[in-house]
């Protein structure tokens, strides 16, 4: 891969809580004219089949990826993972139990919600989310359409967020579990957005040695001076250093364009590169 090319790698689809089906995002990667895009959808892999048969007509390169969310102590802590194996049965059944555990969350959730007095159905938080995995933007969507709230964010912060009287704890894994999770699938497990997490650079190490590769270093949510630490992070750690602005598309709670946030086509190779040196090592011997 020639430097110089610029790619966005994570960005998510409606194969999750975004807003852009796997094919319009591939499409959009191409029309703004990057080379590469992750598609990194929230405990799913199920946008990466159509985001790949999609690329090979738009001409740009799709990184296979999922974004798996995770819980240590009381703080959330996301993990990526790129070049996995979609092929792998146990990186299947880790989603699809992923999978479930959203579908129990939301049905709760919808429980609380009409005890409030919010009478949205499960149903039509089914019908919003459609193929993707049922999350709590699907949940905003459904409140504000039945005019409980007059957007997605107001929704979150009346219901929806720690503390609102509709929140309900997910499935929890470790961000340890997580790491595991890619890297049995022959992926490249990344810490993503650091800066978002109170606890992820105190995990960092504990994370390297369980098999960690990456950490996301520009990202919509960091400051200049994070970047700059998560990149000096990266360089103790021997990590590589990924972006992305994880977008979730247009009318979400931010309005985050693919593209806003990108890396050089060398992050790329090097995820590629690191990838076959994880699948080499857990060939026979």
């Amino acid at each position: 891969m020639e430097s110089g090319r610029l790619a966005d790698l994570h960005v998510h689809t409606t194969a999750s809580d975004g807003t852009l089906t796997p094919e319009q995002t591939v499409w959009e990667t191409a029309r703004i004219g990057l080379f590469a895009v992750g598609i990194t959808d929230h405990d799913s892999i199920d946008g990466l089949d159509p985001a790949l048969s999609a690329a090979e007509d738009a001409g740009i390169h799709v990184v296979p990826g999922v974004e798996i969310n995770t819980d240590y102590e009381e703080d959330e802590i996301h993990i990526l993972g790129y070049y996995i194996n979609l092929d792998s049965s146990s990186l299947r059944a880790h989603m699809e139990t992923l999978r479930t555990g959203r579908i129990q969350r939301g049905r709760r959730i919808v429980e609380l919600l009409n005890s409030l007095g919010v009478r949205i159905s499960f149903d039509r938080v089914n019908e919003i989310a459609g193929k993707g995995s049922v999350g709590r933007p699907h949940v905003a969507k459904a409140i504000v359409e039945g005019g409980y709230a007059k957007c997605i964010n107001e929704a979150f912060g009346k219901y929806l967020v720690r503390g609102a009287p509709a929140f309900v704890e997910r499935y929890k894994i470790t961000p340890y579990e997580a790491v595991g999770i890619v890297v049995e699938a022959h992926g490249v497990a990344v810490l993503a957005h650091p800066g978002n997490s109170w606890l992820a650079e105190r995990l960092l190490p504990a994370l390297v040695d369980s098999g960690l590769r990456g950490i996301e270093a520009w990202h919509t949510d960091h400051s200049p001076g994070q970047t700059r630490r998560f990149i000096e992070a990266a360089k103790r750690h021997d990590l590589i250093a990924t972006g992305g602005s994880d977008s979730h598309g247009p009318n979400m709670l931010k309005d985050v364009a693919i593209g806003h946030i990108t890396v050089d086509a060398a992050v790329v190779e090097q995820l590629r590169a690191t990838a076959d040196e994880i699948k080499t090592a857990w060939l026979p011997k």
